[in-house]
């Protein structure tokens, strides 16, 4: 690959990445009210069946159709499956813990997605990688403090949220590249909206939602559907190890919105678990760069 066009498609990702963190910021200030007072399976719903159109008109504009036979690839129905389960306890996680909490332990999520690439992938990840992901995982203990007083059990809703979204991403990276963003997300929202439906017969809860509950849906699902287009382009744009770390950069943006809408203030060792995961989220991936420039002068 021309060394320039490697260059620009990272800089292309790392923009898109930092501008996929502030819209889910933006989106999970208007999730997290609307759960508030709306059932957990009608807000998934519509955050899949209002946004899909607009990737199915972006397919058509490009001259892809959604009905085909790639839709049924197994990297396409993994990461179908890993944007269900990532979904459903990402909103749950909202309704009931700090927006600063829930960001925290989500940032372990490219730690995550080098541990199972490993395992699953037959990724090298040397000690030095290993001990930055035991590093991380300790942070998440620290946040989310199993066994101690401030222990939330709802705080676990985000690790399954970390796990459904890792099946997510490693499987946006076997999708072939003929296979356009939009379409990607579009089967995406599709998983989204079927789970949603299925929620709401099984609990048979659905409402009628108020003029403040729609505004606060419409805003949630704008700025979630830009913010998923945006991760989605991301991650199959520049590559993973520049381009993923700047998923940190959500933690700031929810400790920024938790603060001055929600009154809500992280307190230190909720700092002191973030900064380990950061921490070794970054020195993993600088590892990895490393690794990679001495495999190429070899």
């Amino acid at each position: 690959m021309n060394p320039s066009h490697a260059s620009g498609d990272n800089l292309r990702g790392i923009f898109l990445m930092v501008a996929s963190m502030a819209l889910f910021g933006v989106e999970d200030m208007f999730l997290k009210w609307a759960a508030q007072g709306l059932p957990l399976g009608q807000i998934i719903f519509v955050s899949g069946a209002f946004g899909l159109p607009v990737f199915v008109l972006m397919a058509r504009m490009g001259g892809q159709r959604i009905f085909v036979r790639q839709a049924l690839q197994p990297a396409v129905l993994a990461r179908n499956i890993g944007e269900m389960v990532g979904s459903a306890a990402y909103v749950a996680a909202l309704a009931t813990v700090p927006l600063s909490t829930v960001s925290a332990v989500l940032q372990e999520m490219p730690l995550a997605v080098t541990m199972a690439a490993a395992l699953f992938m037959q990724e090298t990840v040397g000690w030095r990688r290993w001990s930055a992901i035991g590093v991380g995982f300790a942070g998440v203990l620290i946040v989310i403090r199993p066994g101690l007083e401030g222990f939330r059990p709802e705080a676990l809703y985000v690790l399954i949220t970390v796990a459904g979204l890792t099946l997510r991403d490693l499987a946006s990276r076997r999708i072939p590249q003929a296979v356009t963003t939009a379409q990607v997300s579009a089967w995406g929202l599709m998983a989204v909206t079927l789970l949603g439906v299925m929620m709401m017969a099984a609990s048979g809860e659905v409402q009628a939602v108020t003029p403040w509950q729609a505004m606060v849906l419409v805003g949630a699902v704008a700025f979630g559907t830009a913010g998923y287009w945006a991760i989605t382009a991301a991650t199959r744009t520049g590559e993973i190890s520049v381009v993923a770390p700047f998923r940190y950069t959500r933690l700031i943006f929810a400790i920024v919105i938790g603060a001055l809408v929600f009154g809500e203030w992280p307190d230190g060792l909720t700092y002191l678990g973030a900064s380990l995961i950061i921490g070794s989220g970054l020195y993993s991936f600088a590892r990895e760069r490393a690794r990679k420039r001495a495999s190429q002068l070899g």
